[in-house]
């Protein structure tokens, strides 16, 4: 019995002994990183798709223009509904709009996720686009007009701002 006990003492202390060091270890190496948490990969088009032809991938979070902070936002009017989907194009109303040194910042809530552009005089910029719970999103961009495209299963929501000669434009079509 003495000796048992013996044995299960010494294999308790070197286990005890071999945790200890990996985790001091495993600690010191750790001590010295940071934590980042992951960020999103742009969204780039691929090559085998012809309406991606001269698309541009979309600017990293570092160098899109900050968003609006709260205090200069506008105030998102609760009696107005989300936009109705159709099936033809049509101009989704703003529920959300704040001005800013390069133009106006409008927000469009859709089915299949949320659009935010800020659109200028004779240009328009993405801001974010964010998919519903359950929806994927693909994002086109060129010079003159930016597509999103939400979509779930067999349906789908696109945004389009266009401003090739004229003020920028947003329509919303539902499929």
């Amino acid at each position: 019995m003495r000796r048992g006990l013996v044995h299960v003492l010494a294999w308790l202390l070197a286990t005890g002994a071999a945790v200890t060091l990996s985790w001091w270890g495993v600690h010191t190496v750790m001590a010295a990183t940071a934590y980042a948490p992951p960020r999103a990969l742009p969204v780039t088009a691929t090559d085998d798709d012809p309406t991606t032809q001269g698309a541009e991938p979309l600017a990293s979070p570092a160098s899109r223009a900050p968003s609006p902070s709260p205090t200069s936002a506008a105030p998102r009017p609760s009696a107005t509904p989300p936009p109705t989907p159709s099936r033809t194009p049509t101009a989704s109303p703003t529920p959300s709009a704040t001005a800013t040194a390069s133009g106006q910042v409008k927000a469009y809530d859709t089915d299949g996720g949320r659009a935010v552009f800020d659109l200028g005089d004779t240009s328009a910029t993405l801001v974010s686009a964010t998919p519903g719970t359950g929806w994927s999103m693909q994002v086109w961009k060129t010079e003159t007009w930016i597509r999103i495209e939400f979509s779930r299963s067999t349906d789908r929501v696109t945004v389009f701002c266009t401003w090739h000669d004229t003020a920028p434009q947003v329509q919303v079509e539902t499929y």
